[in-house]
């Protein structure tokens, strides 16, 4: 039941913010320039099929799917460290991705920015996982503190390439990166975003039932036939690459990955065969309208929409610790 509304309000939430902008269209004109393009309708105005499907699609489309992998990622992460304050930036992803995204920038290479910003979250993964290993078994306590680590190292290293090389207009281009922005989606990142959620999301949705056993702990995990360390460091791992492939098209976005899981579970409960779907669902449908109103609210000037996920993103944040009082989160 709630799959099937999410999904009715997802296609509903597409069709309308694709006719939102400058340019007044309807749903009607929205849905004939698409039936073209599908070889079901005949030709439409040019002015119309540039604004729809050269814009405006391809963006509200990633931001459907940034905005479900963030919130799937958010809540497998919170289940595997048993941290509610976990999100999938925790291991350092979010900064390594933001140092091979400036990187690229600088230099003025800025079409290789995607392959930059994915391959720059894959290093700090793995720093994050050599560092851990250091010592001792790789725990999830351990795993945390090596992730805020190699973060800290990636954000000092992108702040000194932005200090002594960035220069002029590259300034404001680095910057929308780094707060989030789909300003530059194009098909090519809807294929990024669209396949890796496709093919990463769908197998994590499919580890539902041994989530379940985390929540009560590695030991009675264990009881359950469940191989702990295997079980976490495959999800972890592909956690990584699809984060990895959602900040490779659109930057750090915050609070969705973090907020929304807890969100979706007071609808759904914890069990994480159903708040996955939906959790995956509300972030799709949240990222595409927070992302309408960063393009028009001061249109002509566009806001980062991490800026718009953090406004919306805080305050939900305090009513639900809040809420939580007297609970896990207390």
């Amino acid at each position: 039941m709630l799959v099937g509304t999410g999904l009715v309000v997802l296609v509903a939430s597409l069709l309308v913010t694709v006719t939102i902008g400058p340019a007044d269209l309807g749903v009607g004109e929205v849905a004939r320039v698409v039936a073209h393009h599908l070889g079901l309708a005949g030709d439409v105005p040019p002015l119309h099929d540039a604004i729809v499907w050269d814009l405006r699609a391809p963006r509200v489309l990633t931001a459907a799917a940034v905005g479900a992998g963030l919130a799937i990622a958010g809540a497998v992460m919170q289940s595997l460290t048993r941290n509610p304050l976990a999100d999938p930036y925790l291991l350092g992803l979010s900064s390594g991705a933001s140092l091979g995204a400036v990187a690229v920038l600088v230099v003025g290479v800025s079409v290789l920015l995607p392959v930059a910003a994915f391959v720059g979250a894959l290093g700090a993964l793995v720093a994050t996982l050599t560092l851990a290993r250091t010592g001792g078994s790789v725990t999830p306590t351990r795993a945390v503190l090596a992730g805020l680590a190699v973060s800290q190292l990636a954000a000092a290293a992108t702040s000194f390439v932005i200090f002594w090389t960035a220069t002029g207009d590259s300034y404001r281009e680095i910057l929308s990166w780094l707060l989030g922005s789909l300003a530059g989606a194009t098909w090519p990142s809807v294929a990024i975003a669209g396949g890796a959620l496709l093919v990463v999301g769908t197998t994590v949705l499919a580890t539902g039932t041994r989530l379940d056993a985390f929540t009560f702990g590695d030991t009675a995990a264990a009881a359950l036939g469940i191989d702990v360390d295997r079980t976490r460091w495959t999800l972890m791992t592909l956690v990584a690459l699809l984060t990895g492939a959602m900040v490779a098209v659109s930057g750090a976005i915050g609070f969705v990955g973090l907020v929304l899981p807890h969100a979706v579970s007071v609808v759904t409960g914890p069990a994480h065969r159903r708040l996955l779907p939906v959790a995956g669902l509300t972030g799709a449908v949240f990222l595409v309208w927070a992302d309408t109103l960063a393009r028009t609210v001061f249109a002509p000037r566009e806001l980062p929409v991490g800026i718009v996920t953090a406004l919306v993103g805080v305050p939900v944040f305090a009513v639900l610790l809040r809420r939580g009082r007297g609970t896990a989160w207390s």
